[in-house]
């Protein structure tokens, strides 16, 4: 079912908006879940190339699951291993209490 996937992939992109603020900052609105988090991981990966340091603020976010925590961690990661700055603002609670039970709060505290 390929036009099935394909139609899927549409909808998800069309659930969340990143948006490039100027200077560095971004804001992420809508759904962050599984079903579009490896959408807006492709869409990152081409706003945030080249760039030393960057503001993701999530205070759009309406819908998230584990999968938003999970998005964060590998933000994290792929600025790490480009020497990048990356800070989150307005960290939605529902991200925040799956940190807090996966005893990882403490990694985006420092983000």
């Amino acid at each position: 079912m390929p036009g099935s996937r394909k139609k899927q992939r549409t909808k998800a992109l069309s659930d969340f908006e990143l948006a490039e603020l100027g200077e560095g900052r971004y804001a992420l609105r809508g759904d962050v879940s599984f079903r579009t988090a490896e959408a807006i991981l492709r869409r990152s990966d081409r706003l945030f190339k080249g760039k030393s340091e960057f503001e993701l603020d999530l205070a759009g976010v309406s819908r998230t699951d584990s999968a938003g925590l999970a998005l964060l961690l590998e933000w994290m990661r792929k600025a790490a291993s480009t020497g990048a700055q990356i800070h989150f603002a307005n960290v939605p609670e529902k991200i925040q209490a799956i940190a807090m039970a996966s005893d990882l709060s403490e990694m985006l505290q420092d983000h």
